[in-house]
Order: C-alpha cells, then sequence, then structure tokens
C-alpha cells in the first residue's frame, strides 16, 4: 500500500522505492511517538505523504535550478557552442566534482560554503576543485588567446 502510494504521488519506480522505504525506516524510528489516536496504516501513510511532498519540492528547486543554470550559461559570453561545450565537460565529471565546480564557479560560493552543503572538508573541497579544473582543461582543450 505505501508501495503504490509513493508511485502514485512521484511516478517513478525508482523513486517511489526509495520513498517506500525512507517511510518504513522512519516509521520504525519513529514508532515510540505513534499515539494510538488514529490507525496505525493511517499514521504510516503520513509519513509516506510527507516523504513524497518533501521529494516533489526538492524535485521542483533541483528542476528551477537546472533551468536558471542552462538559461545562465546560454546568455553567458561566448555564445551557445561555448556553454555547450562547458555543459558536455561538466557533465563527464563525476557528480561530486561537478558539484564542487558548480557551486564554486557557477554558483559563487565560497570554499567553505560550498564545503559544508556538500558535507566535506575545505581541503577536500579545494582538491576536488583542483582535479575538476584540469580533468576540465584536458576535456576542453588548451583556448587559443587571440593577439
Amino acid at each position: 500500500m505505501i508501495h503504490s502510494l509513493t508511485y502514485r504521488m512521484c511516478g517513478s519506480a525508482a523513486y517511489s522505492e526509495d520513498l517506500a522505504h525512507d517511510a518504513f525506516v522512519q516509521a520504525y524510528r519513529n514508532l515510540g511517538s505513534f499515539r494510538g489516536d488514529s490507525k496505525f496504516s493511517s499514521w504510516l501513510y503520513r509519513i509516506a505523504i510527507n516523504l513524497c511532498l518533501r521529494w516533489r519540492k526538492s524535485e521542483a528547486r533541483r528542476a528551477q535550478a537546472e533551468g536558471a543554470w542552462v538559461e545562465s550559461a546560454q546568455q553567458g559570453p561566448g555564445g551557445d557552442a561555448d556553454s555547450e561545450r562547458v555543459g558536455a565537460a561538466l557533465a563527464r565529471l563525476s557528480p561530486k566534482l561537478r558539484a564542487a565546480v558548480v557551486l564554486t564557479a557557477m554558483e559563487g560560493l565560497s570554499h567553505a560554503e560550498a564545503a559544508q552543503v556538500l558535507g566535506c572538508a575545505e581541503k577536500t573541497l579545494s582538491w576536488r576543485l583542483f582535479v575538476a579544473r584540469r580533468r576540465l582543461g584536458a576535456l576542453l582543450g588548451a583556448r587559443k588567446e587571440a593577439p
């Protein structure tokens, strides 16, 4: 019943399995807070619904951020061809390296702020940026300076 609910709420088999699993884990962890005022299934449904609603909000924010990033990349100097090349090169980086670049270079966060967002040490973030810049340089090739 919970998996069916989560599937109907999110429309994705993979996400619905994760959400259903999370609902049961959260219910187990909070079993002591179940007061018995309603049926247990109603309480479990409420947990699942809340998880689905939070998931929807985070997906909407993610989609909005992606759209804003694509729009700003297309409007930036260098035109569409350069932004497409950069976007393709970024997509080839690992998620951790890509996140480090996006948060610092594109979103303007400081190293400390980005490290906090990613849940790593500032030195780790600096190392990820170092590796990411080297890989992006190799993927994009050295730009020739105009005389």
